[in-house]
């Protein structure tokens, strides 16, 4: 049986279902940061603060990862047809993400290093004016923490962290001879977690955090004379965005590099639908190629072999799985 043009040509268009809100939402944030960070380091300059010229300094970091995720959905967007993106462009959020974990990661680094310094070599606290800086700057957060809040995460659509199954599924009795056939099914997509807004949301998130905890060390230091505990929070700050940093290393990179957790799920699933009257599936690969949409190779032999429509129907139903490939030949 011959397929018709329509049914073999098809668009890869694998971006996240809020894509165009999420690269809004992160142009937005950065504007806001930008704003706050210029303020302070002319603020800074002029009155001669030191606490306004580190955090207008601290924040131009994070604009700048931020940037990275902008860019990002800028690019995948624009790109999203261009042939020479097999797949399309529905991974550039990953690796985005994968690179604002890296910088992520530094920043931590950085921060614990010049709490450590400033533990062995004390100084003199504004306390009433580092506690204005921080309040301004938590302020800030907060309002781009919930500018860049995914609403999918907040709806009951649970995603792990962990990244160790791989998206494939082997069982090496190949016969390809049969017929070959690959399909989307776009309408039945989950959701899907944006590693790109995530990676975002964290360093909002992490800022946030050593505003919260400065303020902490600043009262009590201000309070009990304790000029040690500001330098102890830095050290717990940077620790914590450590940690925060290398889960979304481990979720992005297993995006990148095919291992997926779900794939086991989703794995199951294909084989329950495909799986009968005798028919077994002799190979089965399953990969990320966008927020929320998964493809997957499915070679079956089959005791009856069908045209790969047939088979592509029973897994329409299945959520995330946007791009099929089926091979089908004969059982022996």
């Amino acid at each position: 049986m011959s397929l018709s043009t329509d049914t073999l040509e098809h668009e890869h268009v694998f971006l996240g279902e809020d894509h165009d809100r999420n690269e809004k939402r992160v142009w937005l944030v950065i504007a806001l940061t930008t704003a706050m960070m210029v303020a302070e380091i002319v603020a800074g300059t002029i009155y001669g603060s030191m606490a306004l010229l580190a955090d207008g300094w601290h924040m131009s970091t994070h604009a700048g990862a931020m940037l990275i995720a902008a860019i990002a959905y800028t690019i995948a967007r624009k790109q999203a047809r261009n042939r020479t993106f097999t797949f399309g462009t529905g991974k550039l959020g990953d690796l985005a993400g994968f690179a604002s974990a890296i910088v992520l990661g530094l920043i931590a680094l950085l921060i614990a290093w010049e709490s450590v310094l400033r533990l062995a070599n004390p100084v003199a606290i504004d306390f009433s004016q580092a506690i204005l800086v921080a309040i301004l700057g938590l302020a800030v957060n907060l309002v781009s923490a919930w500018l860049l809040k995914d609403d999918h995460a907040h709806h009951g659509h649970h995603h792990h962290d962990e990244a160790h199954s791989h998206g494939h599924d082997h069982d090496h009795d190949h016969h390809h001879a049969g017929h070959t056939h690959h399909d989307h099914a776009h309408d039945h997509h989950a959701a899907g977690k944006d590693n790109n807004l995530r990676a975002a949301y964290l360093h909002v998130l992490a800022d946030a955090l050593t505003s919260v905890l400065a303020i902490v060390a600043l009262l009590l230091g201000n309070l009990y004379g304790w000029t040690w505990l500001d330098p102890i929070m830095g050290v717990v700050g940077g620790l914590v965005i450590a940690r925060w940093s290398w889960c979304l290393v481990r979720v992005t990179s297993g995006v990148l590099l095919d291992a997926l957790p779900q794939a086991k799920t989703m794995s199951r699933e294909i084989r329950a639908r495909v799986e009968v009257e005798g028919d077994r599936i002799t190979d089965l690969h399953i990969w990320q190629v966008g927020p929320g949409h998964h493809a997957a190779i499915i070679a079956i032999a089959a005791n009856r072999p069908q045209e790969p429509v047939f088979y592509k129907e029973k897994l329409k139903a299945i959520a995330g799985l946007s791009h099929v490939t089926v091979e089908v030949s004969p059982q022996v």
